[in-house]
């Protein structure tokens, strides 16, 4: 379905993604609109040409003309707006999120969600450390992963239709997870990596570190910019998962800490160059 341009596009929160996903598929001539919380994102976006029309209040007419929805909210936000609005929504809609957390939310979405709308979740797997929609742009995709959450409820249409819509934003790998194998996934590769960042930041307060620091703790702290409210929200929602990830990382840690003490200089080398060789895996191409 996606890849004919007379179907209408939907995107609800027009911030950093939301935006992204506007700039990337307008360029295929589709029609797409906007519903968000802020006039000045949707003057913005008119006037820069991302979407077609827009509005801060829930317009039926944009939602209920609306052939794929594009949700670029926050867990709870999602969830609430599907309890409150799914009526407005045109029968045969397929709707998709952003939403970095998967097992917590697409159960709870699909159980509740009118039989004659389906919803295919979906992680596009970028970012940047600024938001809104005027820091949007689609070379965040280049590169990127994107992950594909099908459960039991999902027609083939609809994975087929998300899958599409990954391939036509850039992403130079799309695929596919279940919700719980995802979850797993994003506690180690993305909210793990998160943790440490800010464990950095913050278990050193000594003053005008920032004038002798190298490109590695910056390099490796560049995460630590964090959009507090909607990490710990994410933090939250993947508990179980992120736990496990960080007692795997505490027992690493304290394995590489031990050699230290001892002295295993030649244990510290084997598990550097086993290292090296796995990050080599994940150099983009």
């Amino acid at each position: 379905m996606i890849v004919d341009v007379s179907k209408n596009i939907l995107i609800v929160g027009l911030g950093l993604l939301g935006g992204s996903y506007a700039r990337a598929l307008k360029r295929f001539g589709f029609h797409i609109s906007a519903i968000t919380k802020e006039q000045s994102s949707i003057d913005y976006a008119i006037a820069e040409g991302l979407i077609d029309e827009g509005s801060i209040e829930l317009d039926e007419n944009i939602i209920g003309s609306a052939d794929l929805v594009i949700f670029a909210l926050y867990p709870h936000v999602f969830v609430e707006w599907i309890e409150k609005n799914q009526h407005l929504l045109k029968s045969g809609a397929i709707i998709t999120d952003v939403t970095g957390v998967k097992g917590s939310i697409v159960y709870k979405i699909q159980d509740m969600l009118r039989d004659d709308v389906e919803f295919i979740a979906a992680h596009p797997m970028a970012g940047r450390e600024v938001s809104g929609v005027e820091n949007s742009t689609d070379k965040i995709f280049q590169g990127a992963n994107y992950i594909v959450t099908p459960t039991a409820k999902n027609t083939p249409e609809a994975i087929n239709t998300c899958l599409e819509l990954g391939r036509l934003l850039g992403f130079s790998n799309v695929t596919t997870l279940s919700p719980e194998e995802h979850d797993e996934m994003i506690g180690f590769l993305s909210q793990l990596t998160h943790c440490i960042a800010i464990t950095l930041m913050t278990c050193n307060d000594k003053e005008n570190m920032e004038k002798f620091t190298g490109d590695s703790f910056r390099d490796l702290t560049r995460i630590a910019r964090i959009n507090d409210l909607m990490w710990s929200e994410l933090f939250m929602a993947n508990k179980d998962a992120l736990l496990e990830q960080m007692d795997m990382f505490a027992d690493k840690f304290n394995e590489l800490k031990t050699m230290l003490r001892e002295n295993d200089v030649e244990g510290m080398r084997k598990m550097m160059r086993h290292s090296t060789k796995r990050r080599a895996l994940f150099d983009k191409k």
